[in-house]
């Protein structure tokens, strides 16, 4: 078995009165592309930021590498962040500042390399998702979506993370546009050795690239594991997010 590099366990999150999670746990392997299922409300972005630290669960743990994110001092989870990527699902591009710019704010934040070398690595980002290289003179404005989105995971690359997080990665993108950004992230999962996790409502990329998913609804994790695992379950939610029978697929 690979090594786990994401545990949640017995994980409950409240807004107020409001149940969000009633004790889910799941498990994240290393080297695997795993998405967070679930509908409108199911508590799948909320898990999410409570795993990139922007949000605190009411009770239960979650470790990343080993480490319990929940009882970190500031500097513990800081040198923790520098570990993974986060594309934020609209990009989250500096709009004053040029991709290059955006790039290289990790590297003057958090690295003392002499600015010729952040020039070079920027570059080397760029061309590593895919994007032309005179990319980095251009402001986000005259970026398309696909663009932005690739511009976007550059700058979540800079500091060669281990682990990257993705939210609705391909929403807002074409058909062809979401295929071809799905395609680039397993590409970027094996020459990089990633380990890959991402919210995602898109069943093309659930079918194509995703190892196994969590599968969210109830306040609870109604299913997880490899898509023909969950597909063999019998539950309606999911005969509803995944139709078996259009699918030919019996469950």
């Amino acid at each position: 078995m690979k090594p786990i590099v994401i545990e949640a366990r017995d994980i409950v999150t409240r807004f107020g009165d409001n149940l969000i999670h009633d004790t889910i746990s799941c498990t994240i392997f290393e080297n695997e592309i795993y998405a967070l299922l679930g509908g409108s409300g199911s508590g799948k972005s909320t898990l999410l930021r409570e795993m990139i630290m922007l949000q605190t669960p009411q009770s239960g743990s979650i470790h990343i590498f080993g480490e319990n994110i929940t009882n970190l001092s500031l500097q513990q989870a800081q040198n923790l962040r520098r570990k993974w990527g986060v594309l934020f699902q609209a990009g989250a591009l500096y709009s004053s500042l040029t991709v290059g710019e955006n790039i290289a704010l990790l590297y003057n934040e958090y690295t003392d390399l002499p600015p010729n070398l952040i020039h070079e690595l920027v570059k080397l980002k760029i061309d590593l998702v895919g994007l032309p290289a005179h990319t980095i003179h251009l402001y986000p404005s005259q970026l398309s979506g696909g663009m932005i989105k690739r511009a976007a995971l550059a700058r979540a690359l800079a500091l060669d993370p281990k682990l990257l997080f993705l939210d609705e990665p391909t929403s807002g993108l074409d058909p062809l546009s979401s295929r071809q950004f799905d395609t680039l992230i397993k590409q970027l999962r094996d020459l990089l050795g990633l380990t890959v996790v991402m919210v995602t409502h898109d069943l093309d990329t659930i079918h194509h690239i995703v190892d196994r998913f969590a599968l969210l609804g109830e306040k609870k994790i109604i299913a997880e594991g490899t898509l023909n695992e969950v597909l063999m379950i019998n539950h309606p939610i999911i005969d509803y997010f995944f139709q078996k029978e259009a699918h030919g697929i019996q469950g």
